[in-house]
């Protein structure tokens, strides 16, 4: 089908428009790619801010304040808020988008809930193509709040131009961003919930990590506190985030990232076209035949994924 109507209204600002895209861009209907070639030509490079970090510590609650700040400063904002999706349903509590109700009444805030739809980054694999639609509709800011797997949060990384990691007291985040690898991706470290016990040693102890890298190459994270719920450190979030930006926006570390993103994306969506390929155009019964021989030990998997990836690239 021909979506290019609701990409061509994207690019006007209609937000219905604009809505009707992503949810056409999620289920992956046929024609769907053609429509974000012109949203692709639409698109202004409208600044993009990730937030993640583990369940339960304040993400949703941060982003809300953040993006009333946003407001308050006369820009228009985007939210996608991705939910885990079941392996079993494929459904997905989209409890992000209920908490935000608030801002859902303004005009110039737009929020989309998103479930994650097996994404191993803690991110749709859609979720590039929803920013995109939102950047071209007009957003000044786009808000990515992750899934908040615990340890699967690292794709944010090559969507957002500005990391931040969130932690609490008390949830031994600092062992798991070790763990995760969350140590490499943050450009900003913020722990939550300051007023509970403990918030000053769980700030300690992640700037003790951090001091273990020898080289941050000109930007080392900064390890803020504040509490969410109440509005306190956040104005000093928002001005290192600021910081951030203005730092990754010298032409070469730009240059650097978005080739960085932009590579990420091609091998993610040749990955994909391979995917739906084999699914459409292989043989059930050949590929049931191949499992079976692994299932029997006559062929190994490596031996297998050779013979369907020669199908898909012949």
């Amino acid at each position: 089908m021909n979506y290019s109507t609701l990409a061509k209204g994207t690019l006007k600002g209609d937000r219905k428009a604009a809505a009707r895209l992503i949810s056409v861009v999620e289920d992956e209907e046929e024609g769907y790619r053609e429509a974000m070639k012109i949203v692709f030509c639409g698109t202004r490079g409208a600044g993009v801010l990730g937030i993640t970090g583990a369940p339960g510590v304040g993400k949703s609650t941060l982003v809300f304040e953040i993006a009333k700040s946003f407001r308050k400063a006369g820009k228009s904002v985007g939210i996608v808020a991705v939910d885990p999706t079941s392996p079993l349903t494929g459904g997905a509590i989209l409890g992000d988008r209920i908490r935000m109700t608030d801002l859902s009444a303004d005009p110039g805030v737009f929020i989309r809930s998103m479930g994650s739809r097996g994404g191993t980054g803690g991110l749709s694999l859609q979720t590039s193509n929803v920013i995109r639609i939102l950047d071209a509709l007009g957003c000044d800011e786009i808000i990515v709040e992750t899934v908040g797997a615990g340890q699967t949060q690292v794709d944010i990384m090559g969507m957002a131009d500005t990391v931040v990691v969130v932690t609490m007291p008390g949830t031994g985040d600092e062992v798991q961003s070790i763990k995760a690898g969350l140590l490499e991706i943050a450009d900003l470290y913020l722990v939550n919930k300051m007023d509970l016990p403990g918030a000053m040693n769980t700030a300690s102890d992640l700037k003790s990590m951090l001091d273990l890298v020898d080289d941050w190459k000109g930007w080392k994270p900064p390890v803020l506190l504040a509490s969410a719920s109440t509005g306190r450190g956040l104005d000093q979030m928002l001005e290192f985030i600021g910081r951030h930006r203005a730092w990754i926006s010298q032409p070469e570390r730009f240059l650097e990232r978005r080739s960085r993103q932009a590579r990420k994306e091609i091998y993610d969506l040749v990955t994909m076209e391979v995917h739906r390929m084999i699914e459409s155009k292989f043989p059930s019964v050949k590929l049931d035949a191949i499992v079976r021989d692994v299932v029997q030990g006559k062929l190994s998997p490596y031996e297998a994924a050779e013979k369907v990836a020669a199908f898909a690239i012949r």
